[in-house]
């Protein structure tokens, strides 16, 4: 059996998330306790009661679904291990997989999500900006609509592909309504804001850049034991060196989802998807990206108990 580990990015995120794992499996207990000593504060707490509006706040949102995620691998990995072919993340969920890979510790892991998550904030503080959903085809490319909707400095670019009927758009706060109405008027079905502190996956982090490269040069990746799929690219990272620079380039990038899900599809043809982490965002996508993939979103203890029983 052929296994791709999938894990999910920001706004997965929920009050409980990982509880019932931490109380039925003594590693994923571990996990959750290394990670508060790593930051030195009780991230367990908050991923385990909330409340939700600071858990939703970039800085605790990063580290909680990284640790999540990290905790069902725990759990699971000495069994799914033999039968991984590669892994992928969407945008935040990219580091997760780089630590299910080996190639970062869950210490360095944590604090770099985190300091990631600090960075992403302060840069959308100070220069604001927002992302919109934008659901249904249009009769013109959303590469184009915004392009259109971009004027001087006040600039809206594509930031998530998602599915063919799912992009986000990303950028200066008037810039993205004016994207918003015109998609409408190019036959979007749908334009939804979305509650962010910032303009994600577009050149408005560039100020956050040395920082992260210095955060991502501390955590020190090593090659990964199987490939990571890269949002930036949508192909195969197989070395610390390629990583450590797409994970940069991801903060101003586009995440190529769509492409990445039907690529890894392509190589593997036969596999089971496994999303490691609160809900099932990315076992949805992929469901909608490739006719017929199997999917499993293992989060909690009954869930571990079935994806168990299938790899047996």
């Amino acid at each position: 059996m052929d296994i791709v580990l999938l894990f999910p990015g920001q706004g997965s995120q929920k009050p409980g998330m990982g509880k019932d794992l931490a109380a039925a499996f003594p590693e994923a207990k571990q996990v959750f306790s290394i990670a508060d000593e790593a930051l030195g504060a009780s991230l367990s707490k908050l991923c385990f009661e909330g409340p939700a509006e600071e858990l939703t706040e970039t800085r605790n949102a990063q580290p909680a679904l990284f640790t999540h995620g990290a905790a069902v691998w725990s759990v699971v990995s000495r069994h799914l291990a033999p039968h991984v072919r590669a892994a992928a993340g969407h945008s935040l969920g990219e580091f997760t997989a780089y630590h299910a890979a080996g190639a970062v510790s869950l210490e360095d892991g944590v604090r770099l999500v985190r300091r990631r998550g600090e960075l992403m904030y302060d840069t959308g503080t100070s220069r604001p900006g927002t992302m919109a959903a934008i659901l249904g085809t249009t009769t013109s490319p959303i590469a184009e609509i915004c392009a259109q909707a971009t004027q001087g400095d006040s600039l809206v670019v594509p930031a998530n592909y998602n599915t063919d009927e799912q992009t986000v758009i990303s950028g200066e706060i008037e810039a993205v309504e004016r994207a918003m109405a015109l998609a409408k008027e190019a036959g979007a079905k749908r334009a939804i804001g979305l509650p962010v502190s910032g303009a994600f996956h577009s050149p408005l982090m560039r100020p956050a850049i040395e920082g992260l490269r210095g955060a991502i040069a501390v955590a020190a990746l090593t090659d990964p034991r199987f490939p990571v799929y890269s949002n930036v690219t949508a192909k195969p990272s197989t070395d610390a060196g390629s990583g450590s620079r797409l994970l940069l380039d991801q903060l101003t990038s586009p995440v190529l989802w769509a492409t990445e899900a039907r690529n890894i599809a392509a190589r593997f043809p036969d596999a089971l998807y496994v999303e490691m982490g609160p809900g099932n965002v990315l076992s949805g996508l992929m469901g909608r990206l490739v006719k017929g993939a199997r999917t499993i979103a293992c989060g909690g203890p009954a869930e571990v108990e079935q994806l168990l029983k299938m790899v047996a």
